[in-house]
């Protein structure tokens, strides 16, 4: 039988999750603030989630934007955020630290890994901002995390379909490599044929219109319309993701 890939959708809010499901998402990523590239959610967004969701939660351990250099205050804050994951029964975590010089921060990950107990662990980008990604992904395996999530070191996966491809053989079954950064239904057959990866990311989103009607003086910020999940976004991903399985 062919195998099914797996699509997992990077939901910033409870309605996101549930759009990613309906559509027919494997896994959530459950996060906040993807412009800034994801933080953590909150206690409340990720209990619900883990309420109404029969699909595999994972929850985004990053207590910020910017850079992947963690203070001790930051690492204790996400130790206790993997800590409250794994006491509200989720299915994994998505984490990831770099020391200052760009290589994985062994001493970090494995501390907030210990924390994740029997949970599953990813390995976020981060890895794409590493400065030796060869040697970053052989950290990464040592860390005994399920899979990494790559752009190939580009803008967008597409853009970075060869890395990935070569990031998948390096990893040789020991490891699975997630593509994702500007994954859509159009892009998805030259992805797969390229990268070579049984795993893809994307958020699907669609701006969404608020019912607010008082839109009178809004200032710059304060915008009434939200990005978030589209279901029909995802189903077009998972048809498009399904087309693409090698028979």
């Amino acid at each position: 039988m062919s195998e099914r890939r797996i699509l997992e959708i990077a939901a910033n809010s409870l309605t996101s999750a549930l759009a990613a499901q309906a559509g027919g998402a494997d896994r959530i990523e459950l996060c906040e603030n993807l412009g800034e590239g994801g933080t953590t959610p909150s206690y409340g967004t990720i209990a619900l989630a883990r309420e109404r969701l029969t699909i595999a939660v994972y929850v985004l351990i990053r207590p910020r934007g910017g850079d992947f250099v963690y203070d001790g205050d930051e690492r204790e804050a996400m130790r206790r955020d993997v800590a409250m994951c794994r006491q509200l029964r989720c299915d994994g975590v998505v984490l990831g630290a770099l020391d200052v010089d760009g290589d994985v921060d062994i001493d970090t990950c494995r501390a907030l890994i210990d924390e994740a107990g029997t949970m599953g662990v990813t390995f976020h980008r981060a890895f794409d901002a590493a400065r030796d990604p060869v040697a970053a992904l052989e950290r990464i395996v040592d860390l005994r995390c399920e899979r990494v999530l790559t752009s190939g070191g580009q803008p967008t996966a597409l853009a970075g379909a060869d890395a990935i491809a070569a990031y998948a053989r390096q990893s040789a079954g020991r490891m699975r490599i997630m593509a994702g950064a500007g994954v859509n239904a159009a892009i998805l057959p030259e992805l797969i044929r390229r990268g070579g990866v049984n795993e893809v990311h994307a958020s699907a989103r669609r701006l969404r219109a608020s019912p607010a009607t008082n839109r009178a003086g809004l200032l710059p910020g304060l915008e009434p319309d939200y990005m978030a999940t589209d279901v029909d976004e995802v189903r077009a991903l998972r048809a498009a993701l399904d087309g693409s399985t090698t028979k």
